[in-house]
């Protein structure tokens, strides 16, 4: 029995949707990768920013991590249940106005001056964006043929990491100009969320006139799939499990960039280390054009396999905090990222037939991963400064390459 109840539109497999149809579906759902991009890009950026305003110490700061990522662990699986009922574009237009609300609470939250609603501000944001993914993710995914489904997820992830790269560089820019707390001192935070707000408010109705075809698996519009429950399908469960380790570890090296980068560079202030932070996402977004073009001729996992083993051997450099050579390496760090989590995503949902979508949703799910690293990694770095936080992401990486080489195993 399909598990899509409800839809508001009658489904069709893509190969019966005009090509032009596919390609303005798909840069909607690409535009949408830009969105939670830019909103994780200015959230590391915040960290360095509230410890230097309201005080907080480093552990205490990653509370605002655990908000975003603990919104995509609780609301992803719920936001997977609502887009079988409704539909991909219910659900997207869904998603864009909780966001724009969550963005908006930013304005109060700045006037308060206190870091508690900064939070509650925050899970709102993410709550939205969590819903957005877990449409647009699985969306990508059925636009087009199943075999090319990792590609579009990296094309489309590519997008994502443009806006990580332009969301640290309006931070540094605003963020960091008179960062002493007092009066005006969150005055560029209001000013930049009230923008983000409306925008995406904006956007949102452009997108509720837009045509976007409800596409069905293809497994599930021939009866293909095989008819076992999620659980039973060893990659995905795997799958999902690594997409939270992975997850961790990517929240957990973002969230300590700047403290690291300032450790291990004489010299060099937040606003600096906010630049690099962009460079470093700059490689992010270039990795994923690079693996994007890779896919093309390797295997998506040998090519996750290469890349974890990698980051392993980077991770464990920045740990042992060398000068500069460290911040060399963290900043490598993002480029061998880039890959892993739309290449973990395609491999877990291959397969799933009209569980898809409840797949789509857990694997989103696992991005609430990212709440378990940074508050430890808070206190590791505290505790033996902050280059030896880069530890626990290496611990990640090599459960990463594990699921590369046998997790992802895919029998029909």
């Amino acid at each position: 029995m399909s598990v899509y109840t409800a839809s508001v539109h009658k489904q069709v497999v893509y190969d019966q949707v005009a090509p032009r149809v596919l390609r303005t579906a798909l840069a909607f759902a690409i535009s949408l990768f830009f969105i939670w991009g830019l909103a994780y890009g200015l959230l590391d950026v915040l960290n360095k920013h509230f410890q230097d305003t309201l005080h907080v110490g480093t552990a205490q700061s990653t509370w605002l991590q655990i908000a975003y990522f603990g919104a995509y662990l609780l609301v992803s699986l719920p936001a997977g249940f609502l887009l079988q009922r409704v539909g991909y574009k219910i659900g997207i237009l869904i998603g864009l106005m909780v966001t724009a609300l969550g963005a908006l609470l930013f304005i109060p939250s700045a006037s308060l001056g206190q870091f508690l609603p900064f939070v509650l501000s925050m899970f709102v944001l993410a709550s939205g964006l969590a819903c957005l993914e877990t449409a647009a993710d699985s969306y990508v995914n059925v636009l087009g043929p199943p075999e090319l489904a990792s590609r579009r997820l990296n094309l489309a992830q590519s997008f994502n990491g443009l806006g990580t790269f332009i969301g640290p560089l309006i931070g540094g820019s605003l963020f960091f100009k008179g960062t002493a707390a007092g009066e005006g001192a969150h005055d560029n935070v209001q000013l930049i969320y009230a923008i983000i707000g409306v925008a995406i408010a904006v956007f949102a109705m452009v997108v509720g006139r837009a045509h976007l075809p409800e596409i069905a698996e293809p497994e599930h519009a021939s009866d293909g799939a095989d008819g076992r429950p999620l659980y039973q399908h060893r990659h995905f469960v795997l799958g999902v499990l690594t997409q939270a380790i992975y997850i961790g570890a990517q929240v957990g090296c973002g969230a300590l960039f700047v403290n690291v980068a300032i450790d291990t560079w004489a010299g060099l202030d937040a606003q600096g280390a906010a630049y690099l932070l962009s460079l470093a996402l700059v490689l992010f977004m270039a990795g994923r054009f690079v693996a994007t073009a890779l896919l093309g001729r390797v295997s998506p996992r040998v090519l996750l396999t290469l890349f974890a083993v990698i980051n392993v051997a980077l991770s464990l450099v920045v740990a042992a905090g060398f000068d500069r050579v460290s911040l060399i390496a963290m900043i490598a760090v993002f480029f061998f990222m880039s890959t892993m989590f739309p290449t973990i995503f395609a491999l877990g949902v291959q397969g799933l037939g009209p569980n898809t979508k409840r797949g789509a949703s857990m694997m989103v799910m696992a991005i609430g991963g990212g709440v378990v690293l940074p508050y430890p990694m808070g206190l590791i770095a505290e505790a033996y400064g902050f280059p030896a936080a880069y530890l626990l992401p290496a611990l990640g990486f090599v459960a990463v390459a594990l699921y590369g080489a046998r997790g992802a195993r895919y029998s029909a």
